[in-house]
C-alpha cells in the first residue's frame, strides 16, 4: 500500500482565524475583527504537493500557520494523521513538532545571526533530546550536503550566505527531525528567478528522497504549476476553487482563477500577445468587513444580482474540481447538471444557495 492510499494526512474542517482589532489606552475593548481565514476546509493527502495561491492579504499563510498551530484556532478543527490537535497546549503539540515543520518566506529574517549553522540546523535535534553532540553534528553535516551546502559551512554564521544559501538552511532545519509535513510559505518570492528554479528543484528532490507531504504557499500561480498535485485558490479568507494542477490551469472555472492564470507570464512572445490579459478593477475588499455573498463580486466581471446576496456553496464539477462561483467558467451543460454541491467543504448554510447558473447565462 502506497502512502497516498492510507487516506489524507492533514485535515482543516471548517476553519476561522480571526485578529482582533483592540482600542482604547487603559482599558482595551475590542472594536472589530480581521477575517483573515473564514471557514476553510480541505484535506491533504498523504506524500502530495498541495499548492496554495491567492493575493497578498488573501490568508493563504495565516492558513498555513494554523495548520501546524503556530497560530491559534478561532473556530474549526485541524486533524493530524488522524489525531486532532486543534486545541492541545504548547506541552501537548511539542511531541508532534517532530513531524510538523515550516519553511518561513524570508531566509534572511528566519535565522539567527547570531547563531552558526551548525546550531541552527541542530537546535531541533537538541531540544528533542536525539543523540549526543557528535551525533548531532553528523547529522547536520549529512543534512547540509543532502540541500546542496558544504559539510564545511557547519561553523559559518548566516549572514555569510546568499539568499538562496540562507533558504537552503532552512530548508535542512525543517527536514532535521524527519517530519511527515512541511509548509513551504512563499519560501522562494524572495529570491531571484534563477535561483529559485534551484530551490524547487531541490524541495522535489528531498519530497522523494524523504517521503514528505508538502503545503505549498504561493502568490504566483506559475511557480505551483510543476510542483503541486493539487492546487488550492484562496481570495479574502475563503476557499475559492480547488482542482488537480494541470485541470486548473486547462479549465479554470472561478473567475478569479481567471484572472491569476492571465497575469502569468507565457515565454512565447506571440502567445503572450495573442492572450487576453484580464486587470481586475477596484482593490481588494476589507477583511475587516468583507462582503455580502460572493467575496469576489465587487471586482468580478460575470457578477449579477445573485452574487452580491448569496454566498455560492463549493461545487464538485468532477475529477475532484471544486470551485465556489455563480456564473462558472469552462463548463457545458451537461457537467453542469452532474455537478454537486461539496457539503463537507462549503461554509456553513452556503449549500442553501442557488445553484449555478448556465453558463450560457453569465452576464458579459
Amino acid at each position: 500500500m502506497s502512502s497516498r492510499d492510507r487516506g489524507p494526512l492533514l485535515e482543516a474542517q471548517h476553519v476561522v482565524k480571526y485578529f482582533p482589532i483592540k482600542r482604547g489606552i487603559l482599558i482595551q475593548r475590542e472594536v472589530a475583527q480581521v477575517h483573515a481565514v473564514d471557514d476553510v476546509s480541505l484535506e491533504v493527502q498523504r506524500g502530495e504537493t498541495l499548492g496554495l495561491v491567492g493575493e497578498s492579504g488573501c490568508g493563504k499563510s495565516t492558513l498555513g500557520r494554523c495548520f501546524v498551530r503556530l497560530l491559534p484556532l478561532t473556530r474549526g478543527e485541524i486533524i493530524f494523521d488522524g489525531q486532532d490537535i486543534s486545541n492541545l497546549t504548547r506541552r501537548g503539540m511539542r511531541p508532534l513538532r517532530r513531524e510538523l515543520q515550516i519553511v518561513f518566506q524570508d531566509p534572511y529574517a528566519s535565522l539567527n545571526p547570531r547563531k552558526r549553522v551548525g546550531q541552527i540546523v541542530g537546535a531541533p535535534l537538541a531540544i528533542h533530546g536525539i543523540g549526543d553532540r557528535r551525533e548531532r553534528k553528523q547529522q547536520v553535516q549529512e543534512l547540509l550536503g543532502k540541500v546542496g551546502l558544504s559539510p564545511e559551512h557547519y561553523n559559518r554564521f548566516p549572514h555569510e550566505f546568499s539568499g538562496g544559501q540562507r533558504q537552503r538552511i532552512g530548508v535542512a532545519r525543517a527536514l532535521a527531525l524527519r517530519p511527515k509535513l512541511v509548509i513551504a510559505d512563499e519560501p522562494v518570492s524572495a529570491l531571484d528567478v534563477s535561483i529559485q528554479a534551484q530551490v524547487i528543484n531541490l524541495l522535489a528532490d528531498l519530497q522523494e528522497d524523504f517521503d514528505l507531504t508538502y503545503v505549498f504557499i504561493a502568490h504566483d500561480l506559475g511557480v505551483v504549476r510543476h510542483v503541486s498535485d493539487r492546487i488550492a485558490v484562496m481570495y479574502l479568507g475563503k476557499i475559492v476553487e480547488l482542482s488537480p494542477a494541470e485541470e486548473l490551469y486547462e479549465r479554470p472555472i472561478m473567475p478569479y482563477t481567471e484572472a491569476l492564470l492571465s497575469a502569468v507570464p507565457i515565454p512565447d512572445p506571440r502567445e503572450s500577445a495573442a492572450r487576453e490579459r484580464i486587470v481586475l478593477e477596484g482593490d481588494v475588499p476589507s477583511p475587516i468587513n468583507p462582503p455580502s455573498g460572493c467575496r469576489f463580486h465587487p471586482r468580478c466581471r460575470y457578477a449579477t444580482d445573485i452574487c452580491t446576496q448569496l454566498e455560492p456553496p463549493l461545487v464538485d464539477y468532477g475529477n475532484g474540481h471544486l470551485a465556489a462561483c455563480h456564473h462558472p467558467l469552462n463548463v457545458d451543460n451537461e457537467t453542469l447538471a452532474r455537478a454537486t454541491v461539496d457539503e463537507r467543504r462549503s461554509p456553513a448554510g452556503a449549500h442553501e444557495a442557488a445553484k449555478p447558473i448556465q453558463p450560457a447565462q453569465r452576464a458579459r
